[in-house]
């Protein structure tokens, strides 16, 4: 694994060398700026509208992880599953589209290595858009007083998000040499995986699912929504940590799979 954070390097490097890497963190900001600015006026304008009517005993259940930052990171979530293919479409389809990606199969570089590097590339790119929404979100505490657990409990569900979904976009990289290819073929992942268990919900309401069936189970389990809203709520389990270890390692062993396959072509 020695040549793992020169590949990174090299590809973080060739991320920042052309305008693209700026430009997306430049459109982040200003997104996390944006929406953060709606969450607090939202929220401001609630606690306004409950004092104005009297309603005390809602206001004493409010809270500015519930109704302000939770809210927030649901957005930004969101909008780094549109940002991440994007980061990630030319990890490995750049390399096919420019030839580049024979002279690694020869060089002394392991395919583990080379998958490894990729990815980690792409995880430090979004760590930085993670890194902003924290940013934001340490405003709040300039200004009042939020719990400390929960907000990291939202941030940390927002990292391993957003490195799964890294790990997707590296795999559909890995698998064309097209770039447009590549950045659709991960949106259309990242969103199936956003969409399971509204899947698991829809079908349990109109019968075709049973509600405890081992499809609705497994479509709920395969579901990244479902862990995020869970870490959002401040509850770090086991299992979601699993789960999204399960995802990056799945998805890094089927990038793996196809750019081995070159190989054999």
């Amino acid at each position: 694994m020695k040549h793992v954070a020169a590949i990174a390097g090299r590809d973080l490097r060739s991320l920042f060398v052309s305008p693209v890497a700026y430009a997306t963190l430049t459109l982040f900001s200003l997104l996390a700026g944006f929406f953060f600015f709606l969450s607090v006026l939202g929220f401001s304008g609630q606690i306004a509208e409950l004092q104005q009517i009297g309603r005390f005993d809602i206001l004493r259940q409010i809270n500015l992880n519930d109704h302000l930052i939770a809210p927030f990171y649901g957005i930004m979530w969101i909008v780094i599953l549109f940002l991440v293919p994007g980061i990630t479409m030319g990890l490995f389809a750049s390399e096919k589209t420019n030839g580049t990606q024979e002279l690694l199969m020869t060089s002394p570089i392991t395919i583990w290595e080379l998958t490894i590097g990729k990815f980690l590339a792409a995880a430090v790119f979004v760590l930085l858009l993670v890194g902003i929404v924290g940013l934001y979100t340490g405003i709040v505490f300039l200004y009042g007083d939020p719990e400390l657990p929960k907000t990291l409990s939202g941030l940390l569900g927002l990292a391993l998000v957003a490195l799964s979904y890294a790990a997707v976009g590296v795999f559909a990289s890995s698998v064309t040499r097209n770039q447009l290819i590549a950045f659709f073929l991960a949106l259309v992942l990242l969103l199936v995986l956003w969409m399971l268990s509204i899947v698991a919900d829809l079908g349990a309401a109109g019968g075709a699912i049973a509600t405890n069936s081992g499809l609705s189970d497994t479509l709920r389990w395969l579901s990244s929504a479902d862990r995020f809203e869970q870490m959002l709520r401040g509850l770090v389990d086991t299992k979601d940590l699993t789960y999204f270890g399960f995802m990056i390692g799945t998805f890094l062993l089927l990038t793996k799979a196809a750019v081995e396959s070159v190989r054999w072509r």
